[in-house]
């Protein structure tokens, strides 16, 4: 559930042969991706003489009209749906962002969070660079605009002086690119329909839109679409791969695929393997929604226990007003989580959640099923105890927070008021995943981060002062 952890960002790419109108179908897989970010959404569309760009900071629903998209004629768009890891929620910092060059107009969104950030922000400031933007992605812009050559080569330069996670669509006015970074921490996959093809941070954003899904980019690959059609580079050689657990355990849609693994199954699975290492007795399984429910559909099969709805989720409630008193602070969690009293009264309840990371959320939904009724409750989180902060484009960069990291599991379990407490294992984790241990990026469980952080990595480490170019 969106709650603890904040989400990062969705890419979206498209490029259609016979001048298929492209915006609309843009406006559908941002909306397929919507659960990536909801801070800001954006377009740019080429209809091969110019980029026209637009973005607010809002829904995608919101941001787009009807008559919007009818304005944003072309064959070819990029689009991104943010959360903000590297700058605030401001209008400047919705991308794609849109800079003329001696490339001519190009259009660029990222997935991601670079690492040595602060060095390159350093190193364009004393070479004359100027910034309108507190993100990490104007670092990209602004080194790709110093290049020389063709563009391709261009990108190739500048992707190489880029250290961290970052999975990027470019658009011009006649090309749609796709770069991943050499490790493999975001994903990028590639699609194709009758007219066109697209990319994508996740499978989801394809399939919706009626396409067959192709392939992921590979760890240090480019590709490049346009009337030719499609073709790869590889500008980086692969090293040790980091694609991030996190996607499996909390960030992408059930009804996507990442690295040949079905999210949903996986998140079965890891529910199995939770009774496995913990087995429980209690009465009933229930999830805490939405990222909770596949864990806890696997957990009750394989216990044989009933697996119950016993949170709804209010899916219209946007930002909460700010509450001006206690009494309406202890109410937010039912404005957004309401129980069903059947379901909890009088039950032992297991209630399954993908995390536990601040440890704040849990205690209250703990609260929440004692006061509607239950005999006991039991939570289990689908991953291991969250330890460090990640760098690579999840909102925890600051680690003072976490709660895993300032007490042991007895004590968490006290503070949040449950009567149990599991987490699932690292080797359980890794074993539901599919994947060999090697190609996953485990840091916010192990603290062996694949890149070595540089310099000040704060979400607001530009915006000293209110100014972007301090």
């Amino acid at each position: 559930m969106a709650r603890e952890i904040n989400e990062e960002c969705g890419v979206f790419g498209i490029y259609c042969q016979n001048h298929v109108a492209v915006a609309p179908l843009t406006y559908l897989g941002l909306f397929a991706l919507q659960h990536r970010g909801q801070e800001s959404s954006g377009m740019a569309v080429t209809d091969g003489r110019q980029i026209m760009l637009y973005k607010g900071t809002d829904l995608v629903p919101k941001v787009f009209s009807e008559e919007k998209l009818k304005q944003l004629k072309g064959y070819a768009a990029i689009g991104h749906v943010r959360y903000s890891t590297t700058g605030s929620n401001l209008p400047e910092n919705a991308q794609p962002l849109v800079v003329d060059s001696s490339f001519g107009q190009v259009a660029l969104a990222h997935n991601g969070n670079l690492t040595n950030s602060v060095e390159l922000r350093g190193e364009l400031t004393r070479s004359g660079a100027v910034f309108n933007t507190s993100t990490d992605t104007e670092l990209i812009v602004n080194l790709l605009a110093q290049q020389g050559g063709d563009l391709e080569t261009a990108l190739v330069k500048t992707a190489q002086q880029l250290a961290g996670a970052f999975a990027l669509v470019v658009l011009t006015r006649k090309r749609l690119i796709g770069v991943r970074d050499p490790l493999g921490f975001r994903p990028l996959v590639l699609g194709a329909r009758p007219d066109g093809y697209l990319l994508a941070s996740e499978s989801c954003a394809l399939t919706n839109l009626g396409a067959e899904v192709l392939r992921e980019i590979q760890p240090g690959e480019m590709v490049i679409i346009d009337q030719d059609g499609v073709k790869f580079h590889k500008y980086a050689e692969r090293q040790r791969e980091s694609f991030c657990v996190f996607e499996y355990v909390y960030f992408a849609r059930p009804d996507s695929n990442l690295l040949g693994q079905s999210v949903h199954q996986v998140r079965k699975r890891i529910g199995a393997t939770l009774w496995k290492e913990a087995p429980v007795e209690a009465d009933v399984v229930i999830a805490a929604p939405d990222s909770g429910t596949p864990a806890a559909m696997g957990f009750a099969e394989a216990s044989g226990l009933p697996f119950e709805i016993g949170l709804l989720k209010n899916r219209y409630i946007g930002r909460t007003f700010i509450e001006p008193s206690q009494q309406l602070r202890e109410l937010g969690v039912r404005i957004k989580l309401n129980p069903i009293g059947a379901v909890i009264r009088n039950k032992r309840i297991v209630i399954i959640d993908d995390s536990i990371v601040r440890g704040t959320t849990s205690a209250k939904i703990v609260r929440l099923l004692r006061e509607t009724g239950a005999k006991e409750v039991h939570m289990y989180a689908a991953s291991p105890p969250y330890l460090y902060p990640c760098f690579y484009g999840i909102d925890t960069s600051q680690g003072t927070d976490l709660v895993a990291a300032k007490y042991n599991i007895e004590e968490i379990k006290r503070l949040i008021g449950a009567d149990t407490l599991r987490y699932l294992s690292l080797e359980g984790l890794v074993e539901a995943v599919g994947i060999q241990k090697e190609r996953l990026c485990l840091a916010c469980f192990t603290g062996d981060y694949p890149l070595p952080i540089r310099g000040v990595t704060s979400k607001h480490c530009f915006e000293q002062n209110g100014s972007a170019n301090e």
